[in-house]
């Protein structure tokens, strides 16, 4: 066996490079489009990043057509991509508006809010199944609902807004004597 053959990419590196950028693109954008309930608990860039690196790594160890170096450098482009939308998206709020998906409202006030339903392909009965799933019956017991952008569902029932409150006067927000100490001629 020639060591060598198989440690030696058989590709231009630029080549493999910008495959593996354009496949990286493309399919983020694409998993971007088709919506969020598809991904439920893992990131649509987890998902991406798994069937890729699956994908590339794959090619470097099947013998007749491509070396360990082309599926290794494959690999090292899709973590590449993966950790530059993750920090673009970080550092700048306009890429992340475009790269990660934010929070839409399902239920507000106890009531449907059909048009996320509609653009999500949400029916009614998979919004209760997913209340009932939490343990609430009744959509009178649901102040908000969100559908995340990993995909997964955040209620906040009516309790939840008497316990921020709650939590809030512990903690010495509104608090009387605070407003003294922070008053500059007082």
């Amino acid at each position: 066996m020639d060591w060598l053959s198989v440690i030696t990419p058989t590709m231009p590196v630029l080549e493999i490079i910008a495959r593996g950028t354009v496949t990286f693109l493309l399919l983020y954008a694409l998993l971007r489009l088709v919506g969020r309930r598809e991904s439920a608990s893992v990131g649509m860039t987890d998902v991406l990043v798994i069937v890729l690196i699956a994908d590339a790594a794959s090619t470097g160890m099947v013998g007749d057509s491509e070396t360990l170096a082309d599926g290794f450098l494959l690999v090292v482009v899709i973590l590449f991509w993966s950790l530059a939308v993750d920090a673009l998206s970080y550092w700048f709020p306009w890429f992340r508006k475009f790269a990660k998906a934010g929070p839409r409202s399902l239920i507000e006030d106890g009531e449907l809010v059909r048009k996320t339903m509609r653009r999500e392909f949400m029916t009614e009965g998979e919004v209760l199944s997913q209340l009932r799933m939490n343990g609430i019956e009744d959509l009178d017991q649901v102040r908000r609902v969100y559908l995340e952008g990993n995909g997964g569902i955040s209620i906040i029932t009516e309790d939840d807004d008497d316990s921020a409150e709650e939590s809030a006067q512990r903690h010495g927000r509104n608090h009387p004597s605070r407003d003294v100490m922070d008053d500059p001629e007082g």
